[in-house]
């Protein structure tokens, strides 16, 4: 009897350390599986989900700025997902994981991929400029000018009358004047010299 109770009483302590090295063992494999990688660019993401439980329903939803692109989806033990982002401009993406086989598996997590440099902005910004047809001239109109205030074209120039006279009037000398002059004087002394001789001949004949 002594020698059959050391011997169940060996095989007990056995199975309990049995028993201990397998609770050791399943809860260290939690601690390891149930693990959520995600990560987002300027342009995109992706959410890789691995090590869940198959046995259990698990669900994944995913929304970027509010609006779900995977909604409450269903897997098993893992889940893949390639994300399309705005180039131009930051967005918001929420990652919600529901973990069938314990709330501490879940996951709820919120991350803003960037905007890529020099991409174009998605939404073009106001222009500050006014439109053309209302834009205001950067110079003031002209003002306009009337009739009276128009100078007049120059009066032309008189045009010669054809019955104007040509010649200039005479301002008393000429070019015959001492012409003149000398034949007058000729015919005064010619004229004194005959007085002269018809005086000698009438003296003479006295």
């Amino acid at each position: 009897m002594t020698v059959s109770n050391r011997t169940w009483r060996l095989r007990g302590a056995f199975i309990a350390a049995a028993a201990s090295v397998v609770g050791v063992g399943l809860c260290a494999v939690p601690a390891q599986a149930h693990t959520p990688v995600w990560s987002l660019t300027c342009s995109g993401g992706t959410v890789d989900l691995k090590a869940y439980n198959d046995h259990v329903t698990n669900t994944v939803t995913i929304s970027v700025d509010g609006k779900n692109t995977v909604d409450a989806q269903k897997f098993g033990s893992s889940f893949h997902q390639d994300l399309t982002l705005d180039k131009a401009s930051e967005e918001t993406v929420r990652l919600i994981v529901k973990a069938g086989d314990g709330q501490q598996y879940s996951l709820d997590e919120t991350k803003t991929s960037p905007a890529c440099e020099g991409a174009p902005s998605a939404t073009p910004s106001p222009s500050a400029s006014v439109p053309p047809s209302e834009a205001p001239s950067s110079e003031a109109p002209a003002p306009s000018k009337s009739a009276s205030d128009t100078p007049s074209a120059a009066a032309p120039a008189p045009s010669p009358s054809s019955s104007a006279p040509t010649d200039l009037a005479e301002t008393g000398s000429s070019s015959s004047t001492p012409l003149i002059a000398g034949a007058a004087a000729v015919v005064i002394v010619a004229g004194g010299g005959i007085m002269f001789a018809a005086r000698k001949r009438r003296s003479s004949q006295s």
